[in-house]
């Protein structure tokens, strides 16, 4: 019997994704770990390999078809014995989530998945939770079942590892579309005082208003979609509050200029930025309490200090993460950001790269902005915004009036996490770290 390929999850959050190029074509002989494909998600375009030996029967999606859902058919692959008229009414991929038992009525194929994809999805969440094991769920499908007095225990996860993604919740009658909720919150706006506001967030109300001026349509890409997704959910979700404090950068700046002296022949040239991913590194290890996240009912600390680093791409940004950071020497982390910053620039990144760590940092200083507030990326306890370093004045211990060159700090925490005074704690120990740099070293 023909084999279904299915679309694979490329990240534990990942719900759909674009399938960027075939790397095979009908008829084409394939065996296990031969590339098949190029997917592309919302972060990174990555190659996958077939599990099954075979030949390539039917391509079910076509190059560059977007809202491919994960575990749909994307080709058909057969045996020995096995000809293509078997496969001539297959169907194609839905271009939305569906769950995985409508596909597997859909056609009589055996399905197999790929080698990023799980092999077989775990037992229902009601009997995990029975058992007292971990309930798997997306973000976007815990803030709907939420919103709609939905009992996850009583769902079976159609995503990958059995996790319960969007399509499971609207399955069990009880989704609510992406248009009636911003309605509503733009309806709870007008009622709360915004009278002008428009009733419906939506393009055809917006852009009613802007009809007699010129204006281009820009189509979201995945990339801009997840952003607004996540961002809109952190600040509507996270209650922020944001800490403040400046750096004297004199003595780092004199300190880093020894130490590239020193580097050059190694080809290494250390940045400021090298100098906070080390700082805030120690610090969380310092105040072990404050390197930590917030996972739905508990709080989850970290003994390793797992840093990641805010990196504007074409379109969007990325966080690839620095594992282990106060473990490594200034030049390993100056060498390891350098690559994971052009591998990100690229799309080149693996998932385990870019997800994960406690704590995180937007660096704008060298747009010449002195300071901001940072958003943060859950699930992340924290995010450092750092600005620029620039001349000031400034009255010293001895009263005297000077000039140094001084940066501004804004710590944004998640107060479900760390507690102000916590939080204060862990600033001025990363402000303490990056005024006596070679403390950092010892």
């Amino acid at each position: 019997m023909p084999i279904e390929i299915l679309m694979p999850a490329l990240s534990p959050t990942m719900e759909e994704g674009t399938l960027a190029k075939w790397l095979v074509k009908e008829g084409d002989a394939v065996a296990s770990g031969d590339l098949l494909a190029e997917i592309e998600t919302d972060k990174a375009t990555m190659e996958f390999e077939a599990v099954d030996e075979g030949i390539i029967g039917k391509l079910l999606v076509a190059d560059g078809t977007e809202n491919v859902a994960v575990n749909s058919a994307i080709a058909v692959l057969l045996e020995d014995g096995e000809s293509s008229s078997e496969v001539e009414a297959a169907p194609s991929a839905p271009a939305s989530p569906a769950p995985a038992a409508e596909a597997a009525t859909s056609s009589p194929a055996k399905s197999a998945t790929l080698a990023s994809s799980p092999a077989s999805a775990p037992p229902a969440a009601a009997d995990k939770a029975a058992e007292g094991a971990r309930l798997f769920a997306t973000p976007l499908a815990r803030k709907l079942a939420a919103q709609n007095n939905v009992d996850l225990t009583r769902l079976s996860g159609s995503g990958p590892r059995g996790r319960i993604v969007k399509a499971d919740i609207e399955a069990a009658g009880s989704a609510v579309s992406a248009d009636r909720t911003v309605a509503s919150m733009a309806s709870a706006a007008s009622t709360s005082g915004a009278a002008s506001a428009p009733q419906s967030a939506n393009f055809e109300t917006i852009s009613k208003l802007y009809a007699e001026r010129a204006y281009e349509e820009i189509s979201l890409d995945r990339m801009r979609k997840t952003i607004a997704a996540r961002l809109t959910e952190a600040k509507q979700t996270v209650p922020h509050f944001y800490l403040r404090r400046d750096v004297m950068l004199d003595n780092l700046l004199g300190f880093r200029g020894e130490m590239n002296a020193a580097l050059a022949e190694r080809d290494v040239k250390l940045s400021v930025n090298d100098f906070v991913i080390k700082a805030c590194a120690l610090a969380l290890t310092t105040v072990p309490t404050a390197n930590a996240i917030w996972a739905g009912d508990r709080i989850l600390q970290f003994t390793p200090a797992d840093i990641a680093v805010a990196v504007a791409i074409d379109g969007g940004l990325i966080t690839p993460v620095l594992k282990d950071a106060d473990q490594k020497s200034l030049s390993v982390l100056s060498t390891e950001m350098k690559d994971l910053a052009t591998r990100a620039k690229g799309r080149k990144l693996a998932p385990d790269e870019y997800q994960g760590g406690s704590f995180a940092i937007s660096n704008l200083g060298m747009f010449g902005i002195d300071n901001f507030d940072a958003v943060i990326n859950p699930p992340h306890g924290a995010i450092l915004a750092v600005g620029a370093g620039k001349k000031k004045p400034v009255v010293t211990a001895s009263g005297e009036l000077s000039v140094a060159t001084v940066m501004s700090l804004t710590l944004s925490v998640d107060h479900r996490v760390i507690d102000g005074a916590l939080g204060a704690e862990l600033l001025n120990v990363i402000v303490k770290n990056l005024e006596n740099p070679m403390a950092m070293l010892a």
